[in-house]
């Protein structure tokens, strides 16, 4: 029998991982939390930690100084014999029938050893003064004086003892085995950090209360910064490569840098710019402001939130049927193919706790849109069929988990089936390097079977323990901040988006802004399509009232209100547009680019819009398109957009020479009869796979056919006879047929003479419209009359045949 260790944690009242880090330095083999420890040494762990509970827990452990000093006192000899090696100083293992001291005999032995160690404090003295003189040597003070940090670990800087050392403690110190460096370091402290030396004016530090204030002006010196920080400048060059930022002592700091290492360490930061009252004055109030507004990383301000769990996997692996079980809903029913075409945000609660879900496809059309899920997450569950085991997108799956660095879970589905092979799924995980737990790695691996429901619960419980082991928090006051999950076009009800809260609490009428996008919420519905009023921190809500349809995977903020939404919005149009115009490269004019821009106009082109009814699905049809290439035939996407086909769709195809690709996503009224009449070809698709071979083949039917010849016959010249205007070559028909007006050329040993037709083709006296082999017959080719005897005369046809991309 065995316990794992977040249950052991749960009974003697410890920290998860905390328990795990003890376990890992006692050497058992553990990897997680949910880990096992045999009975014998759970128990053994309870009761040496039984004691926590107790009012004085110093009884329960006595701190290592007090149990070197407990040994040193019980022998009463020398302290050489006696002393503990250092590698067991910090043992906890308390024998069951051992003497445990008191709080107040552990307190009164401490004060005593402080009393004792005073005169060996590295303070420095008020002059030098000499080796002081021997005196009796207490156990305590053996202990003391032999410690060689306190002579290794001396500041430079403070004038101490000369360098020899007692004679008394040069015999103990080959026995006796230091204490770890962090004891005496509390016996004997470094000395204070000095005042800013009056060198370094530049920077003046005063302060107002409790507040600390840095009164500097530009530009900021790092030596000079460090200085007023009371910091070695090697240790802020050190985090300021931390922050990935490289700067010598003598260079100059940003302020932002500069204010975000002061409000590290405790400091206020006040820039004095050479500028006028009024700008001080308002830097002043937006140094107010910040520090008056709360901190979003408070600890005091964060809850715990819900874990957001996404599915991934290969094709028809499960993963929506095992969303489906969870929900005890029917998704995949709805879906065309099988095949998940958008990712989908749910919300269940499992034993009084919410999860929330996002279902991403699995068709390598939607790798995009997978690998924005993964970022998404927090736990990443990886469906593996139990009959196919790991396929190709299962594995771009899992690198796309591995690259989010998001806690993995596997549930190997379909155990049901014929052929369910679990050694083998588990095998291909460790090849992987993703061994499960059983077989002595950190994934949890979950048998489950989304038709019959089995280990459903299960999986849940595993995935709020992993969502117990990684701490989520959130903070619900502070400012709010979300990722578009899907955002789409709804006849009536305008632009949609769904998202997921990830800081703060969404209301109705809040503003929002997403790049050149910006919305004040109208409405909310939740995964269920109900009207909610609130959205706090990990919950799925779909958004009405977008002034357009955002990008997927793309993050919003909260603003003021609309007005000052819209214009952040519009400032972000503006700099786009901006962008997009200094990116766009000068035109050039040559007399080559003139002739490029000719051969390009006779090279052939298909030209396509595209409607989806989802911009995820938009981003997806994209990719696909993009994925078709050929060096016959070019393909130009003139525009992609969400929503319905529409009358102006139409026009612009019109004008454009192209089609409109529609993908799960209808017509408008009126826009059949409009592109019949302008010769607009209007293709619409329930299945992404389906677009790809449909446009490949549109492709093809651009292309000029492959021109393929055929040998259908041979004769060969035996005589020529002369005619009232030429030749004729009697001719022995030696394989195939000759037909009349069939293609022909004359062959002279290895050379071609003539190439024309069949003109004349007569059997004796009588014309003849086929002649085949072993028979005799007279040919005129067109025109030409220079036969010889011996010629060779070969017929062909040529076919054409559909060109290949």
């Amino acid at each position: 029998m065995s316990i794992r260790i977040h249950e052991l944690a749960k009974k003697i009242g410890m920290d998860n991982k905390e328990l795990l880090s003890l376990l890992k330095t006692r050497h058992f083999d553990v990897k997680s939390v949910s880990s096992t420890v045999d009975n014998i040494s759970a128990e053994a762990i309870e009761q040496e930690f039984a004691p926590k509970s107790s009012p004085a827990p110093e009884s329960a452990a006595p701190s290592p100084s007090a149990a070197t000093e407990t040994e040193t006192k019980s022998m009463g000899g020398t302290a050489v014999a006696t002393a503990p090696d250092s590698s067991h100083a910090f043992t906890t293992h308390v024998p069951r029938d051992a003497f445990v001291k008191t709080a107040e005999g552990v307190r009164r032995e401490k004060e005593e050893a402080a009393r004792a160690a005073a005169p060996k404090t590295m303070v420095s003295p008020p002059r030098p003064a000499p080796v002081a003189p021997l005196r009796p040597i207490t156990p305590m003070r053996a202990m003391e004086t032999v410690s060689p940090p306190a002579i290794k670990f001396a500041p430079p800087p403070v004038p101490t003892r000369p360098a020899p050392v007692s004679p008394i403690s040069v015999p103990l110190s080959k026995s006796v085995s230091p204490p770890a460096p962090s004891m005496p370091m509390r016996s004997a402290p470094l000395a204070p950090p000095a005042a800013v030396p009056a060198a370094y004016t530049a920077p003046v530090v005063t302060q107002v209360g409790d507040v600390k204030i840095i009164h500097i002006k530009p530009p900021i010196i790092v030596r000079d910064f460090a200085t007023a920080l009371s910091l070695k400048p090697f240790k802020l060059i050190s985090e300021l490569m931390e922050m990935g930022i490289f700067a010598a002592m003598t260079q100059s700091l940003d302020e932002t840098v500069a204010a975000k290492l002061a409000e590290k360490h405790g400091f206020l930061l006040e820039i004095k710019h050479r500028a006028d009252a009024a700008t001080q004055q308002a830097a002043k109030e937006k140094e107010k402001e910040k520090q008056t507004k709360p901190d979003a990383a408070d600890p005091a301000n964060l809850v715990a939130r819900p874990p957001i769990v996404c599915i991934l996997g290969h094709v028809d692996h499960g993963k929506t049927s095992l969303l489906d079980a969870i929900r005890k809903a029917h998704v995949a029913d709805g879906e065309a193919g099988g095949i998940t075409q958008h990712i989908g945000a749910y919300q269940i609660e499992f034993n009084g706790r919410k999860i929330t879900f996002l279902d991403t496809p699995g068709h390598a059309a939607f790798n995009k849109m997978r690998a924005r899920g993964a970022n998404v997450t927090d736990i990443a569950v990886l469906v593996v069929a139990a009959d196919d085991g790991f396929m190709p997108q299962t594995d771009e799956a899992l690198q796309h988990a591995q690259n989010a660095k998001v806690t993995l879970l596997v549930a190997v589905n379909k155990m049901d089936t014929k052929g369910a092979n679990l050694d083998r799924v588990k095998a291909q995980m460790q090849e992987r390097s993703i061994a499960p737990e059983d077989w002595g790695g950190e994934t949890v691996t979950v048998p489950v079977s989304a038709v019959k429901g089995t280990g459903i619960n299960d999986l849940l419980e595993m995935i709020l323990l992993q969502a117990d082991v990684l701490e989520l928090k959130a903070d619900p006051k502070g400012e709010i901040a979300g990722i578009i999950i899907e955002s789409q076009v709804d006849v009536g009800r305008g632009p949609l988006a769904t998202v997921i809260i990830q800081s703060g609490t969404l209301k109705i009428g809040d503003a929002i802004v997403c790049g050149p996008h910006w919305a004040k919420v109208r409405a909310m519905y939740d995964d269920q399509g109900l009207p909610i009023k609130v959205a706090p921190p990990s919950t799925p809500v779909r958004i009405i009232g977008w002034s357009g349809t955002p990008d997927s995977g793309a993050a919003f903020v909260g603003a003021k209100n609309s007005r000052e939404a819209e214009k952040l919005a519009e400032e972000e149009e503006h700099r786009l547009k901006a962008s997009s115009i200094t990116d766009t490269p000068p035109k050039d004019i040559s007399v080559e680019k003139l002739f490029a821009n000719i051969a390009a106009t006779q090279e052939k082109v298909l030209k396509v819009i595209v409607k989806t009814d989802v911009f995820g699905s938009a981003e997806a049809v994209r990719t696909i398109l993009e994925g078709i290439k050929s060096t016959k035939i070019s393909l130009e996407i003139v525009s992609t957009d969400v929503g319905l086909v529409t009358k102006n769709d139409v026009l612009m195809a019109s004008a454009a020479g192209s089609i409109i690709l529609g993908f799960n996503t209808k017509l408008e009224n009126g826009v059949t009869p409009l592109a019949k009449h302008h010769g607009v070809r209007i293709e619409t698709f329930g299945i992404i796979y389906e677009l790809g071979d449909k446009v490949r083949e549109m492709m093809a039917d651009l292309l000029d056919p492959d021109l393929k010849e055929t040998k259908t016959g041979a004769a060969e010249v035996r005589a020529t006879f002369p005619l009232a205007k030429g030749f004729v070559a009697g001719c022995l028909v030696t394989e195939g047929k000759v037909n009349r007006n069939a293609s022909a050329r004359l062959r002279r040993g290895k050379e071609t003479v003539y190439e024309g037709k069949v003109g004349t083709l007569k059997r004796f006296k009588d014309d003849a419209s086929e002649v085949r082999a072993g028979l005799e017959c007279g040919i005129k080719l067109d025109d030409f009359n220079g036969y010889q005897v011996g010629d060779v005369i070969e017929c062909y046809e040529i076919q054409k045949i559909r060109a290949a991309l």
